[in-house]
């Protein structure tokens, strides 16, 4: 589709002033960019929503990009154009990001070559745009952060979404134990399709009890949490001697007693992909593009938006009754 040789204009997601999901406008005439030296241009087919993407629009996260912007950066779709030194992509390639510099909510997307990667055939591109944050996410909190190794046990919180999913796959791929936790009967058979061997509903007023009568006095060696804020107390409690619990995503300050740490010399070790280095980069990619080869790294899609309802996909990611694999806009 070459379109952009014959269209200068497309669609796209802008943000003018930091606030509520309200503040995302779809315009019909922003001008498309051009890649420039190591750059890239994709024609997007699908692009992942993250959480991390609502915190940023708010404005109350440590990053805040220079408005207006367009939010967005797990894109998958077919490469429009390169710019010079690209060797290693070519026009009609399929690939996915874990970045953007232009954003993901849109026709067209420019990004840095380095953060583009070969999709492969094997996977739609519904599925490429759920690869990027959520995988890389997920082995650098397992296995960057964690240090997890074959055998140990790990209890992924908020397991049916982007994130949790990709942890239960990585870790059941790499040896250990996958316990998940879920809010609905059908995430719950979501994460024991892709991975767990066992399964909680967080929604259950007795759910950590379970956990504990289920890991016995040991614990859990690691513990991946995406809401900090509600959870972080009780997971010290469910950890074993030096287990880790790592802060994936919080919502908000949360009280804990040092003490809880102290009992077990555990650890509460904080995840920020955007601090991963080039080389650690480039550790996970190669590592997620085996699993793809291997078969393993399967992307669940859940909720599917047009760009026309990303006001919608915003409000729906934070307020959902309980995720069901990652959620997607398709321009």
């Amino acid at each position: 589709m070459a379109m952009a040789a014959t269209r200068s204009v497309m669609r796209a997601v802008r943000v003018f002033e930091f606030g509520g999901p309200e503040v995302l406008q779809l315009q019909s005439d922003v001008p498309i960019p051009d890649p420039k030296e190591n750059q890239v241009l994709i024609k997007v087919h699908a692009c992942g929503v993250n959480p991390v993407e609502t915190y940023i629009r708010s404005g109350n996260y440590a990053r805040k990009p220079a408005l207006p912007y367009t939010p967005g950066s797990d894109v998958a779709g077919v490469i429009e154009g390169v710019g010079q030194r690209v060797a290693a992509f070519k026009k009609g390639d399929r690939v996915f990001t874990i970045g953007t510099i232009s954003g993901g909510y849109a026709d067209y997307a420019v990004a840095a070559a380095n953060s583009v990667f070969p999709l492969s055939d094997e996977l739609d591109f519904r599925q490429g745009a759920a690869i990027g944050i959520p995988y890389f996410t997920a082995y650098r909190a397992l296995f960057q952060k964690g240090r997890a190794q074959a055998g140990e046990s790990v209890l992924v919180q908020g397991a049916s979404g982007g994130v949790g999913i990709a942890a239960c796959q990585l870790a059941r791929a790499r040896g250990l134990t996958v316990l998940g936790t879920a809010g609905t009967e059908e995430g719950m058979k979501v994460v024991l399709r892709n991975g767990a061997h066992k399964v909680f509903n967080h929604r259950e007023a007795n759910y950590v009890d379970k956990i504990k009568e289920y890991t016995g006095a040991e614990g859990v060696d690691i513990i991946i949490e995406m809401l900090s804020n509600i959870n972080l107390a009780t997971d010290l409690q469910l950890l074993s001697r030096a287990g880790r619990v790592m802060v994936v995503g919080s919502r908000g300050p949360t009280e804990i007693n040092p003490r809880d740490a102290m009992s077990k010399e555990s650890s509460i070790i904080g995840v920020s992909l955007f601090l991963a280095t080039e080389e650690e980069r480039r550790e996970c990619a190669t590592a997620l593009l085996d699993g793809v080869a291997a078969g393993w790294l399967r992307p669940v899609v859940g909720a599917e938006y047009p760009l026309e309802k990303a006001v919608e996909a915003h409000e729906d990611i934070i307020h959902s009754s309980g995720a069901r694999g990652k959620m997607v806009l398709l321009p």
